[in-house]
Parts: C-alpha cells; structure tokens; sequence
C-alpha cells in the first residue's frame, strides 16, 4: 500500500484534520462535508476531501466525478495517494473548489479492511494533510471499529444529528465509543437540516444531557443548519451547492460554520 503524501517540494501547509461523522446515515453528513469544503476553499484555504467511508463512499456520485483514482487503488498499491487525488469543482486553487480523495464507490472493496490496513491509512490521510490548510474525513455512518480509528486520527470531530430519536441515539453511541478510546475527546455537534430554531434547540439539549448525565461532559454546539431544499436539489444535479445555489440559506449557515472553526470558536 503506496500512501506517501505529495512530493517532497510541495509546500508543507499542516492544517488541522476534520473527522465528519453520524451515528446513523441520513442525517446529510456528506452533502454538509462538501458544503464545508466548499466554505474553507472560497475563504482560500487549500482544502482536501477524502471519502472514508470504506463500505458506502459516494462523494464522486454526488459531485458527478470520474476520479482518476481512489482510495481503493492506493490501498491495492496501485497509486500513491498522491496520484489518487482528484480536483472538483475546479481545483483547490479556485473559488469554490477543492481535492477529492475518493472511496471505493459502490464496490465494498475497503469494507473489510483489517485494523492495521486501517490505521495505515489514517496515516497516509494525516502525512497527505500537511499538503493542505484544510483536511475533511468524511467517515462512515455509526461506530464500527475501523471508523473510530479515522475519527482518532483526526484533530477534531464534528457528529452531524438532526431532530430525530434515532439520529441522537445513535450520535450519543459514537461519541461513547469515541471516548472509550480517546477519554479527552469532544467532538462539536452540528444540528442538520433543522427545521426551525426550536427543534435545533431541542435535539442538541436531548444529546448533551445524555452525554453530561452517562459520559460527563457536554459536547460543543458548532452550529445549526436550516433545513434547504436546494441541498437534494444539488445532490440531483451532481454538483457542488455553492455552484448550484450560491445565496441558499443552508450555505450561509455552513460558511457560519467554517468561521466558527477556522477562529478556533467552540459554540455559536
């Protein structure tokens, strides 16, 4: 498995990791993933997007992309993971635009991967991160072994939750997990798709006096998402929302998102 990160000339940026990642699927962790990506690059932060999800990826489907590579190929040692990074929506260098490191769309090819193969590859993420400001790890839905150790690797963890039981549980069982292997993490959490401020309110309040009253602590409020129907309408269409639906109002909340990370804010 071939997982250096760019040439040795390439400028040395080292910006901070960010895990994306939901207890359940369906709670629009990728569509917001991209949506920050986005936000970072058109703030002219170099930014990279690897898709994680090692049994499910599907970013190059919602970016209609024909990667020349993905992360399959790079464990095969058929590429470097240099080599197996794709620009979107017009490079990194543009307004809007940024690297893709695609999964293995559709295949299950990465599904079962050993701890070690795992971990190796957290490392090659890491090692490629030091080419961009920004770095995303759009990971698997739920808690399974090889997705805590991506979210491990990274220097922070956003948990995406929307108003639903299901979506809270489920949430509250990652960060559990997540905290028996890292008892000082504490991932932000971002409400998505929420209907109005109230059940943003609400949801969050559900999940961090579950966390306060079994784990001790109360994860951080990065932001809330308005729920926008330009979001599926994007995801339609195979393109980026900022290209798509500049002036949506869900765009605006993630750009309040990427502001809040990039000073360092923990609540909004």
């Amino acid at each position: 498995m071939s997982l250096s990160p760019h040439a040795d000339d390439a400028p040395r940026l080292a910006g901070p990791v960010l895990a994306i990642a939901s207890g359940k699927g369906g709670v629009g962790k990728t569509a917001l993933t991209l949506a920050l990506a986005q936000a970072f690059s058109a703030r002219k932060a170099r930014t990279l997007v690897v898709d994680a999800d090692l049994g499910m990826a599907n970013i190059d489907v919602q970016l209609g992309l024909n990667p020349k590579g993905d992360l399959s190929s790079v464990v095969a040692g058929c590429l470097s993971l240099e080599e197996a990074v794709s620009p979107a929506a017009g490079g990194a260098d543009k307004r809007g635009g940024f690297d893709v490191l695609a999964g293995a769309s559709g295949s299950g090819a990465l599904a079962g991967l050993d701890t070690g193969a795992v971990g190796r590859l957290a490392a090659g993420v890491t090692a490629a991160s030091l080419s961009y400001e920004r770095t995303l790890i759009d990971l698997a839905a739920g808690a399974e072994r090889s997705t805590i150790r991506m979210a491990a690797a990274a220097d922070d963890v956003v948990i995406v939750i929307n108003d639903e039981p299901t979506s809270l549980t489920d949430a509250y069982a990652f960060i559990k997990t997540l905290r028996l292997r890292d008892e000082g993490a504490a991932p932000f959490v971002v409400v998505n798709n929420a209907p109005d401020a109230d059940a943003a309110r609400r949801a969050y309040a559900v999940l961090s006096r579950t966390c306060q009253s079994f784990l001790g602590f109360t994860p951080p409020l990065a932001a809330t998402v308005r729920r926008d129907a330009h979001i599926p309408d994007a995801i339609r269409a195979q393109m980026p929302l900022s290209q798509r639906h500049p002036d949506s109002k869900a765009l605006k909340d993630i750009a309040g998102l990427a502001r809040a990370l990039e000073r360092g804010v923990e609540t909004v």
